[in-house]
């Protein structure tokens, strides 16, 4: 017998309808020494899965709310135990004393995730669906929400199990040759299987490679602001988000540290930084905020050099070039064209320029329809983009592991020697979806979640 948990699942502050959540078995009878129903009945005798209109009390017997319970029995509910929801105006204070009440009527507060914890363990998610509901509760955009719900319906599952039974289908041929020699069983040749495997590996290849895009679908794009001082960055910055986050002025060196801000260019999420002025300075605060700029040029997906182009290029000018052009993409925003223009597009090394007055606001929308282009995902969003290091981590092993024994296949190499390398296949998949994974590791993945989730 499961303990029975409890939590608020919309959170602690004041909202129109908050829920509290109950699972475990008895938790019907528990929430029914807080909850009447209007009928008279017992909550734990409501029709499965309908909602009851009832009286919340507190513990000293005080009514709380008018408000609605649904009573769902194991198997079929979320967690796959006997779970109950109530459903009541969104006061924290109602909330909190209704949880309280609940706890000293048998429940315990749950945990972190518990709920999706039970939901795994009692089978009704597998690991790639329990991370789903945690990126579908923050998914930023509609594509990240339209590919973690995917994902939440078994969409990896469907991908990667054929992949799964058909490895296993191979170990098990083999093991049933091996182990029951006078049994009739067709002979095993490894030379059977040679493409099935081959299709096997380029399709998690292709499962891996989705990461990195996954990541900008999750994260967003990192876009890093580069230039020297007072070329106008920070103003650029303003512009693209809508309103003032940095302070402006005409002091060269008024940024000295990164700033981050969050934008979207038609269905693309940007987390653009603001970084400080590429030069050299005995200032220590400045140089290390210089440091911080060519940091944050280096891990950028996109970096965007900015030049004052009423000025002449000069030398740094060209050390912040030269710091832009480290990530892995990086363009040219020649700034201030509302003033007459002292740099050429010739002077810039770089495919992409973009002439704008972040002013004025003049040509920046050149420079977000670009960059909405360039990152718009090509890939759909149905629950085949991979959106975590875990699970790319673990797809990229499955594949090595098939590459090691097509290659050992073709060196002639014994059907064991080859089998061991399938059955570590195998254990890489059964890690991504949990058929076999360490406890440590799920109890990774479930502190990412908050309370009543």
């Amino acid at each position: 017998m499961s303990e029975i948990i409890a939590a608020i699942a919309t959170g602690r502050q004041p909202c129109a309808i908050g829920v509290l959540r109950l699972s475990g078995e008895g938790c019907a009878e528990t929430a029914g020494r807080i909850f009447s129903c209007r009928s008279g009945k017992p909550l734990a005798q409501a029709p499965d899965k309908k909602l009851v209109w009832g009286t919340l009390r507190d513990l000293r017997g005080r009514e709380l709310d008018h408000c609605l319970a649904v009573y769902s029995r194991a198997p079929h509910s979320y967690t796959g135990e006997d779970t109950v929801e109530l459903q009541c105006h969104g006061s924290p204070a109602v909330l909190t004393a209704a949880l309280e009440a609940l706890c000293r009527a048998g429940a315990r507060p749950a945990r972190p995730g518990e709920f999706t914890q039970r939901a795994f363990l009692n089978g009704k998610l597998d690991l790639t669906g329990a991370e789903a509901v945690i990126d579908l509760i923050e998914a930023q955009t509609a594509d990240m929400a339209a590919n973690a719900a995917a994902q939440l319906g078994g969409a990896l599952d469907r991908r990667l199990g054929p992949i799964y039974q058909g490895l296993t289908d191979i170990c098990s041929h083999y093991h049933a040759v091996l182990d029951y020699p006078d049994e009739e069983i067709p002979d095993f040749q490894l030379s059977d299987f040679t493409q099935q495997l081959r299709t096997d590996r380029d399709q998690l290849l292709w499962l891996r490679d989705t990461a990195d895009r996954g990541r900008i679908l999750k994260q967003g794009v990192k876009i890093a602001l580069v230039g020297k001082p007072n070329a106008g960055k920070s103003s650029l910055l303003n512009a693209l988000v809508g309103y003032d986050r940095v302070i402006v002025t005409e002091i060269p060196g008024t940024t000295r540290d990164t700033v981050e801000e969050t934008a979207r260019f038609g269905r693309v999420l940007a987390r653009i930084t603001d970084t400080a002025g590429i030069r050299q300075t005995e200032d220590r605060v400045e140089a290390l905020g210089v440091e911080r700029s060519r940091a944050a040029a280096e891990e950028a997906d996109l970096a965007i050099f900015v030049c004052d182009a009423a000025q002449p290029l000069d030398e740094e000018d060209r050390r912040a070039m030269a710091a832009a052009r480290r990530a892995k993409q990086a363009v040219a925003v020649m700034n201030k064209t509302d003033l007459p223009q002292r740099v050429f597009r010739v002077e810039l090394p770089f495919e992409q320029i973009f002439a704008v007055s972040a002013l004025r606001g003049e040509g920046l929308d050149k420079l977000c329809r670009w960059i909405e282009q360039r990152f718009g995902t090509d890939l759909p969003c149905d629950g085949s983009i991979l959106t975590n290091t875990r699970q790319a981590e673990a797809v990229g092993r499955a594949a090595e592991a098939i590459d090691r024994a097509l290659a050992a296949m073709e060196a002639g190499i014994t059907p064991d020697a080859v089998l061991t390398e399938l059955e570590a296949a195998l254990e890489a998949l059964g890690e991504l979806t949990g058929r076999s994974v360490r406890e440590d590791i799920t109890q990774r993945i479930f502190e990412r979640f908050c309370v009543g989730k």
